[in-house]
């Protein structure tokens, strides 16, 4: 995963890449978006897929894509708004002689507050007439318009989400923790006053989960929470927050299986060896980054 922040640099949030073409800045243009990454197998290999929703001043915009185990873009379809506008398309190209194609209906999607829709779409990748990669609920239709055969022996797993969050004081978003788990409603508040240290508190489906007081001396950190019965570990940096520019964007991280031993921070956690770890099938990680409009 090209974009994952680190809680651990002296700046604060820092972000990896995999190469200096696909860099991707945690700024204000990066606010209103949503990106999935799938585990997927392609030319008999292992690759992750990623879907990203954003939106600009132009309209909807939809990317798609498809790297290697060694961190290479192997492919990378761009759906502009004009052709977004149509709601519903293909595309198609080569990858080492083999043809991929795109196909994507959001016809009748339901798009809710956020960028990504609800229900009422799908996103198909096809190569040689297998699905690679199905997202969306529309899966009859994906199949018909497709022409795939070769039915997936199950669905590909959802190993990490990334979305953008924005707000004042209070950043609240609709989250999966799991891949296939349900949706909660999770709130995020830094609360303040003039005579006393800022605090961080996090609900989730207006439950109080955890609480850090004295946010200025803890402003980086992790714990061990539970939500649905499952160990959650959550790691936060709201150092930019509470040091940085105005409009300093803070980023949390949940995650559902253990790469880290007890609550220990790994010394020498970064996006290579969390790449490796999603790769070998550890856990889903959910990602949000909170940018304060004010």
């Amino acid at each position: 995963m090209r974009d994952f922040p680190s809680c651990f640099g002296e700046n604060g949030v820092q972000v990896a890449d995999a190469s200096s073409s696909s860099s991707i800045s945690v700024n204000r243009a990066s606010q209103n978006s949503a990106t999935s990454v799938f585990s997927c197998k392609l030319l008999g290999k292992s690759c992750l897929i990623s879907i990203i929703w954003s939106k600009n001043l132009m309209g909807q915009c939809l990317s798609v894509e498809i790297e290697d185990s060694s961190r290479q873009c192997i492919l990378k379809v761009d759906v502009k708004p004009s052709l977004f506008s149509k709601r519903k398309g293909s595309k198609c190209l080569e990858v080492n002689s083999r043809r991929i194609e795109i196909f994507w209906d959001v016809s009748m999607a339901n798009f809710g507050s956020g960028q990504e829709p609800i229900d009422g779409y799908y996103i198909a990748v096809v190569s040689k007439g297998e699905m690679i990669l199905l997202v969306g609920d529309l899966r009859k239709e994906a199949f018909k318009k497709t022409g795939a055969v070769s039915f997936l022996p199950r669905k590909a797993p959802l190993i990490s989400k990334r979305e953008h969050i924005s707000g004042k004081r209070v950043y609240s978003t609709k989250a999966q923790f799991f891949d296939n788990g349900r949706f909660h409603d999770l709130k995020i508040e830094c609360i303040s006053h003039p005579t006393q240290d800022p605090m961080l508190v996090v609900c989730i489906d207006s439950k109080i989960v955890f609480q850090i007081k004295h946010l200025q001396w803890n402003f980086r950190g992790n714990c061990l929470i539970k939500i649905d019965s499952v160990p959650v570990e959550v790691f936060w940096d709201v150092h930019n927050w509470l040091f940085g520019q105005c409009l300093g964007t803070a980023v949390f991280l949940f995650h559902s299986d253990r790469i880290w031993n007890n609550q220990q921070l790994h010394p020498e956690f970064d996006d290579s060896s969390f790449r490796e770890a999603k790769l070998s099938g550890f856990g889903f990680s959910l990602i949000l980054y909170a940018c304060k409009t004010e």
